[in-house]
């Protein structure tokens, strides 16, 4: 199997336009953000990405275009696994993943409900790897429509199926995340942390990278961490303590406040999304999202990041 880069994995945003259809102008000059700052590869039609509000035929056609218009030496991974059964899983993702593409992520939460058993989404998810043999595969604990982490028992599953490459992890616990890395420990699977707080200490364990929400606000600052930090541990703890403290955006008004930030930064693109209403994001917000757009800036200059 090909590999997964270690690094730094934004979980793509969708730009929409004005009337509410997917802006390509903006994805492509998003596609180009990224590559300036440093990024291993794009995680495409994601849940940052509104892909539960996204058609099908939507989701095919933002993630073929991604993966055209990414730039030589970047990845592209894939989502889009919303469909409920493993039926339509598989048509999902055979509609979904396309040439040029890395992996297709699964959602663990997508093959068990709430209430089932780690038994029945290891057996879903062992009959839905078995009807793509030649599909390699990516897992993502993503929090929707419920969240459900990665077991031992499931995560030594996936081991087993030697299908996967890469892990993003929202578990938001050193101690979880240490017991998963000596799980896949010589098994080609890679773990990204999704969870900034956590980020340094997930790394110096042997994590590969960063998976996250706020690699759309300030990617650039995460890759600095995930190629400098045992090289220059005394910054890369400074930066920690920056990157932490201001991943609490992911808490306020996400993913309009991500949209926002990127106009602030020169990004044309309108801020409207499926799943929040704009109107509700409100000036005291926006003032702090400029603010931290601000900070970012003097962050990058304190490290001497160009761009």
């Amino acid at each position: 199997m090909q590999s997964i880069k270690s690094g730094v994995w934004p979980t793509m945003i969708t730009p929409f336009t004005a009337n509410n259809t997917i802006d390509y102008t903006a994805v492509e000059k998003m596609i180009d953000f990224y590559q300036k700052r440093g990024v291993a590869g794009i995680f495409a039609v994601c849940q940052s990405s509104e892909m539960f509000h996204l058609t099908l035929a939507e989701k095919k056609s933002l993630a073929k275009f991604i993966v055209e218009n990414a730039p030589d030496g970047m990845q592209v991974i894939v989502s889009g696994h919303t469909a409920d059964s493993v039926d339509d899983q598989v048509r999902e993702a055979e509609e979904i993943m396309c040439t040029g593409a890395e992996a297709y992520v699964i959602l663990p939460n997508r093959f068990a409900a709430e209430d089932e058993s780690d038994d029945i989404l290891i057996e879903n998810m062992t009959a839905f790897t078995e009807r793509l043999p030649n599909i390699p595969l990516g897992i993502y604990e993503c929090p929707y429509p419920y969240k459900r982490l990665l077991s031992p028992n499931v995560l030594r599953s996936c081991v087993q199926l030697n299908r996967f490459l890469f892990i993003k992890d929202t578990c938001c616990s050193i101690q979880q995340i240490a017991e998963k890395l000596q799980i896949i420990k010589d098994s080609g699977i890679k773990l990204f942390n999704a969870n900034s707080a956590t980020l340094l200490e997930s790394l110096q364990l042997g994590a590969d990278g960063y998976s996250g929400v706020m690699a759309n606000f300030h990617p650039e600052l995460y890759a600095w961490l995930c190629n400098h930090f045992q090289s220059r541990p005394e910054q890369a703890e400074q930066l920690q303590q920056f990157l932490g403290t201001n991943s609490m955006a992911e808490y306020q008004y996400y993913p309009v406040n991500a949209k926002y930030s990127l106009t602030l930064q020169g990004l044309p693109m309108e801020i409207g999304s499926r799943v929040r209403d704009t109107n509700l994001f409100t000036e005291s917000q926006r003032k702090e999202i400029a603010q931290l757009t601000g900070l970012s800036l003097v962050a990058r200059e304190a490290m001497a990041i160009e761009v």
